[in-house]
């Protein structure tokens, strides 16, 4: 089929949907020709190409990506028919003001959904998804990991976000060890999610192909366990869905892409962090979900908060560093560092706003909302360069982690650090395990 009998298409993304959407649905479809990626919310993407050897054979020269400030000029000079738009947690309104963007200048605005995209196990699958970041996905995985291996079952966790380095060398990536995470060259954002899931003895794969990352896993698994980035949902189909809300945000459940699909879509709902949140909030978040998903299960569940040694933080002056995505994308204002400062008497949570170097200072005008803790970004040595600087330059007695990934495994921190972890306990019944069991006499052989 010759060029111009082909729709040509932008994808905008940031650097997982887009290319999974792409993989699925236009690489080897004819009726397509994708001109280019657009790029946002990651530090650094733009600029590369999405390479030759995972394009396929009709995209020898492989794709461009460029900034999605110049959507627009990309739309007009490729003569652009129809952009998709392919990322995650945004608002509504932030999805239609880009929909409005292309359409202005001429395409058409298309979002693909599940069906169109996501791949069938050959092994039963369990997906964990969110309706925003932060709101305690990581800590569900573990527990459903967890509550599985204990039942007798092999499970493989697949764990979405996709790399930010060099993909033709990150395609398929296992992780069984945490030298694994410095063998494939990980940023501290993938380490956060792969590392707490290796500490508990989980296999987890990532990579760029999820087909192909999907049958390495289905050799050594029972069930496999979909573990997404972001609210995105699942790249594959769930045989039991699951997604995780936040009473200290009510309803965005509502009003956030793709978390509005997630708590449609799922089959049990879990109302997280009860025990630190608002009961009005809670009761909304409840309301919400009945509304908008009458026929899911609901669980409630607190992820109390526990330090390596509490006795370094009472009375001290603190650092607290949090978890990436969770105050940039998530739009919050602190996380499990912050909470850990309070819950153990910290004197001073001082903000490392005035002392911020580089591209952490960057980060503080773009993500106003976060200015009284620090951001773990960490996407390349550079920026982790200006994270460590900045934690030097920053007066405080001791520095808390509140990020999942230890940072001192790429650091060397010289303050005293104490490191946040928290798991997650339900409340109310049934429960994971309930559901779990359930699961199992449905779609897996019952262990003797």
């Amino acid at each position: 089929m010759k060029s111009k009998d082909r729709k040509r298409v932008v994808i905008m993304g940031a650097g997982g949907r887009d290319f999974h959407n792409f993989n699925v649905y236009y690489r080897d479809n004819e009726n397509y020709e994708v001109v280019a990626f657009t790029a946002t919310q990651i530090p650094g993407i733009e600029g590369r190409v999405y390479p030759p050897s995972l394009a396929g054979k009709l995209y020898p020269n492989g794709i461009p990506i460029y900034p999605e400030e110049k959507l627009e000029e990309i739309i007009k000079e490729k003569d652009v028919d129809e952009v998709v738009f392919a990322y995650s947690d945004v608002s509504h309104v932030y999805v239609m003001n880009r929909a409005s963007r292309a359409m202005a200048a001429g395409a058409s605005f298309v979002l693909l959904g599940p069906e169109q995209t996501w791949i069938e196990s050959s092994k039963p699958v369990v997906a964990v998804t969110a309706v925003r970041t932060g709101c305690g996905k990581s800590q569900t995985s573990r527990k459903v990991a967890t509550l599985l291996k204990e039942m007798g079952y092999r499970v493989v966790v697949i764990r979405h976000p996709m790399p930010y380095g060099d993909l033709e060398k990150q395609v398929v990536m296992r992780f069984e060890t945490p030298e694994d995470i410095k063998k494939h060259n990980c940023t501290i954002e993938e380490g956060e999610e792969f590392l707490p899931h290796i500490k508990m003895g989980h296999v987890v794969y990532a990579g760029v192909d999820y087909e192909l990352i999907l049958r390495e896993a289905e050799k050594e698994a029972d069930v496999i366990l979909w573990d997404g980035g972001n609210n995105d949902f699942p790249f594959y189909k769930p045989d039991l869905w699951i997604t995780v809300l936040d009473p200290h945000r009510p309803g965005h459940e509502l009003t956030y892409h793709p978390g509005e699909v997630n708590l449609r879509g799922c089959h049990v709902a879990i109302i997280n962090k009860v025990d630190t949140a608002d009961p009005e909030n809670v009761k909304i978040v409840e309301e919400n979900i009945k509304k908008a998903n009458p026929n899911a299960i609901i669980i409630k569940a607190n992820s109390p908060i526990k330090v390596d040694n509490p006795d370094l933080i009472k009375g001290k002056k603190v650092l607290v560093v949090e978890d990436g995505p969770t105050l940039t994308h998530g739009e919050m204002s602190y996380g499990a560092g912050y909470v850990a400062a309070k819950k153990y008497g910290a004197a001073e949570i001082v903000s490392p706003y005035p002392y911020a170097v580089g591209s952490i200072k960057e980060t503080y005008e773009k993500y106003k909302q976060t200015r009284e803790v620090l951001p773990a970004m960490g996407y390349s040595e550079e920026q982790i360069k200006e994270l460590k600087e900045t934690i030097e330059r920053t007066p405080a007695d001791v520095v808390i982690l509140g990020t999942p990934f230890d940072l001192r495994q790429v650091m060397e921190i010289s303050k005293p650090t104490v490191y946040v972890t928290y798991e997650l306990e339900e409340i109310t019944k049934p429960d994971l395990r309930d559901i779990l069991k359930e699961f199992a006499e449905k779609h897996l052989k019952v262990k003797a």
